[in-house]
């Protein structure tokens, strides 16, 4: 296969190390079909190829004459945005082959082979579409720059990406074998696209190591060295390099995190829910003595209905398929149908990224306004255009 090429991806090689680095920093890195091909491309090469470990980074970029460390803000849905209302100079059919190949890549990600592993490291922003080209890699490292969040709802969209099968399933559920019930954490992160700070996704197991940001040139070089070690078998090599870099001091104050210091109020209000009209109501009982209810209440009652109440059914479906492959490809269902012109995304672009008054107008502008029939359009088959990716289980 011939390489794609971009200057907003910059694929390199360090021994038996293979580094994408996006490199798209005027956007945070945001992730564009032609970076999302060029990925795609390298890594069928590189997983034919005796690299041992992949490392995923963003460009940091410049603000106010400092640089700020980016990881990935999200997919590029300006874009798409644009290409939805045919605009003459988008492809139309961008709507389509975005989310398809977004969600390829993805899917190769989560079935890398378990002798290449994927680092990713989460230093400054990591939302979205950049969660997608991490959170199904082996290893994700947090650092005290990490900013991360999932906030689709408040876009007019859903928490995709493949985020259907890895909310559902955080570590502090699964202990827990009830199918079908979505942990309060998860629905509370997808809901609400809540920013969790490095010590929240050690907390969450979102993360699976922390890092100062100070050690990470130190930490890339030793990832170098140990994948050149040509002695070892067929094995993850760098499982031990990333362990001797983790800060455990970190678990230590895990108390202090956020989702830590909430979690009976978080459970208490969205475990187990089946709508998000009981989650809502139980936030309005909750908030005569918690403030953490009133914060909640009112960021849910900026997100977009429709996109609150089909991301709860989707997170509810999700935590009964069977691989990440399944997943992908309902999401790629529910992308589409939220494509329709009179979706709420293209108002939620509108308010947040063209005209940027922060102001939608949802439609409809109340949960009482989405019918059951409504949300379960979303989740209609496609015929021939249907995504199909097959099993295959995510490393998270």
């Amino acid at each position: 296969m011939q390489p794609v090429f971009t200057t907003h991806l910059l694929p390199s090689r360090a021994s038996n190390l293979g580094i994408l680095q996006l490199n798209n920093p005027s956007s945070l890195n945001a992730l564009n079909l032609e970076m999302i091909r060029a990925m795609t491309s390298t890594l069928k090469i590189w997983q034919s190829s005796d690299i041992r470990a992949t490392l995923m980074e963003g460009t940091p970029y410049e603000k106010n004459g400092k640089t700020k460390p980016a990881f990935c803000a999200g997919g590029d849905v300006k874009k798409v945005y644009l290409a939805g209302l045919n605009k003459a100079s988008e492809d139309p059919q961008l709507t389509a082959d975005f989310f398809r190949e977004e969600y390829k890549l993805n899917y190769m990600i989560a079935t890398q082979p378990p002798h290449q592993p994927q680092i990713s490291i989460w230093d400054g922003v990591v939302m979205g579409g950049g969660v997608g080209l991490s959170i199904h890699g082996k290893y994700r490292v947090a650092t005290e720059n990490t900013i991360f969040a999932m906030p689709e709802t408040k876009i007019g969209l859903f928490p995709d990406v493949g985020g259907t099968w890895w909310i559902p399933r955080l570590k502090l559920y699964r202990d827990r074998q009830r199918k079908g019930v979505v942990g309060g954490v998860g629905n509370y992160l997808a809901l609400t696209g809540a920013r969790l700070k490095g010590d929240d996704l050690i907390y969450a197991g979102i993360a699976t190591h922390y890092v100062p940001s100070e050690r990470l040139i130190e930490l890339k070089q030793a990832l170098i060295e140990a994948t050149n070690d040509t002695t070892s078998s067929l094995g993850d090599c760098v499982a031990g390099v990333l362990m001797s870099f983790h800060d455990g001091k970190v678990n230590l104050d895990l108390d202090k995190a956020f989702l830590s210091k909430n979690r009976k109020e978080i459970d208490q209000a969205f475990d187990g829910k089946q709508s998000v009209e009981d989650i809502v109501s139980t936030l309005e009982i909750m908030k005569q003595d918690s403030q953490f209810a009133k914060t909640t209440l009112d960021t849910l009652r900026q997100m977009s209905p429709t996109s609150l109440k089909v991301t709860l059914e989707a997170l509810i479906r999700g935590s009964k398929l069977q691989s990440i492959g399944e997943a992908l490809e309902m999401e790629y269902r529910m992308s589409q149908a939220f494509m329709r012109e009179d979706s709420d995304f293209y108002e939620g672009i509108r308010a947040a990224l063209v005209d940027k008054c922060g102001q939608p107008k949802w439609n409809p502008s109340s949960l009482e306004g989405v019918t059951n029939g409504a949300v379960k359009r979303f989740f209609d088959g496609l015929g021939d255009s249907e995504l199909c990716l097959g099993g295959g289980s995510s490393k998270l």
